[in-house]
C-alpha cells in the first residue's frame, strides 16, 4: 500500500504505469489506494485559498439544506462593503453556472441584484433564452430605470430576450391588481413564470430598503404594522414570511403583482443574494422555509446564520 501510494501521490505516476511497474493488476492498484486512505497511510488535506470560506459554506449547506452556499470575503461588517462583496461573488457565480437556453427570472428593486448585474461580463460561450422580470417594476420615475435595467442589461449580457413586467409591484387594491393582470402584456410575462429555470432574488427585511422605499412600491406604515403582528420578518419579491419561513399571506398579498411562493417553489434553482446585519433574521427565515436553493452572502452574515 505504501509503495503504491508513494508512486501515485508523490511521484505522480498513473495507475496503468504502476500496474506494469509492480506487476499487479490495475484493479489491485485502485483497491490499494483506497485502502491506504482508509488506514491513514494516505491523508488528503485541502488548503483553502485566502479569502475563501469552505467551512462556513459547508455549515450553511448542512444546516439549511442548501444545494450551494457562496460566502464572499468582506473587510467590514458594513452595508456598502457587504453589497460590493456579494455583488461581485454573485456575478462570478452566475457567469460560471449559467446553462445554455436558461429562462432566467430576476426580481426588481434589489440593490444586491443590481450590483450583481454590474459585475457580470458578457457571456459569449452560451446563450440564455429569456430574462423575465418577476416583480412589477413600475414606480417612481427617478429610480424606475434600476428595475428595467436589471432585466434588460442581464438579457443583453446573456444574449437573451428581455421580458419586462409592465405593472406596479403593489397595486392600489386587489381589484386593481386583477385589472392589471388582465392586461395582455402583463399576462404574457406572468405566463413565463412557470418556464423559469433559475430565479435571482433578493431577501428583504420587514422595513423596506432605500431603493424599494424610493420606488413607491411599499406598504403603508399601518400595513407594515399588520405584517409585523402576523409575525412577518422578511420577504422575497414582496411575498412575506415569518421567522420559520412560513408565508404570512393575508389581504396585502392580494395586491402584489409578481411571482408567488408556489411558483417560486417550482423553479429548479432559486439563487438569493443577500447580506447585512439587518437582514439576518429574514435570511434565516427564507432558508428555514426552503425558499432558496443557493445563498450568496458575506462572511459576517454567514457567521451569524450558523
Amino acid at each position: 500500500m505504501a509503495r503504491v501510494a508513494q508512486l501515485y501521490y508523490a511521484d505522480r505516476i498513473k495507475q496503468t504505469e504502476i500496474s506494469k511497474l509492480l506487476h499487479i493488476s490495475q484493479a489491485s492498484v485502485s483497491r490499494l489506494l483506497k485502502k491506504a486512505e482508509q488506514e491513514n497511510i494516505v491523508r488528503i488535506t485541502i488548503t483553502a485559498p485566502r479569502g475563501t470560506y469552505p467551512d462556513l459554506e459547508a455549515s450553511l449547506r448542512a444546516r439549511y439544506g442548501l444545494s450551494e452556499a457562496i460566502v464572499a470575503d468582506c473587510f467590514e461588517d458594513r452595508d456598502d462593503a457587504i453589497l460590493a462583496a456579494i455583488g461581485d461573488a454573485a456575478g462570478h457565480y452566475f457567469e460560471t453556472t449559467l446553462e445554455d437556453g436558461e429562462v432566467i427570472g430576476i426580481s426588481s428593486w434589489s440593490a444586491s441584484l443590481l450590483r450583481m448585474v454590474d459585475n457580470i461580463h458578457p457571456v459569449a460561450r452560451i446563450k440564455a433564452e429569456r430574462v423575465v422580470q418577476i416583480l412589477g417594476g413600475i414606480g417612481n420615475p427617478s429610480v424606475q430605470s434600476h428595475a428595467t435595467q436589471l432585466t434588460t442589461r442581464l438579457a443583453e449580457l446573456t444574449g437573451a430576450e428581455p421580458q419586462l413586467l409592465p405593472a406596479q409591484g403593489i397595486a392600489g387594491s386587489s381589484a386593481a391588481r386583477l385589472v392589471m393582470l388582465s392586461d395582455p402584456y402583463v399576462r404574457s410575462t406572468t405566463n413565463q413564470f412557470r418556464r423559469i429555470t433559475m430565479a435571482l432574488v433578493g431577501i428583504g427585511s420587514l422595513q423596506p430598503s432605500v431603493m424599494l422605499a424610493s420606488s413607491g412600491n411599499i406598504f403603508e406604515s399601518e400595513e407594515l404594522h399588520d405584517l409585523e403582528q402576523r409575525g412577518a420578518v422578511g420577504d422575497i419579491c414582496l411575498r412575506f414570511f415569518d421567522e420559520r419561513g412560513d408565508p404570512v399571506g393575508g389581504p396585502l398579498d392580494d395586491r402584489v403583482i409578481g411571482i408567488n411562493f408556489e411558483e417560486l417553489r417550482a423553479v429548479p434553482r432559486v439563487v438569493a443574494v443577500a447580506g447585512g446585519d439587518r437582514k439576518v433574521v429574514a435570511i434565516r427565515g427564507a432558508l428555514l422555509g426552503g425558499h432558496v436553493d443557493v445563498l450568496i452572502t458575506d462572511k459576517f452574515t454567514a457567521g451569524k446564520l450558523i
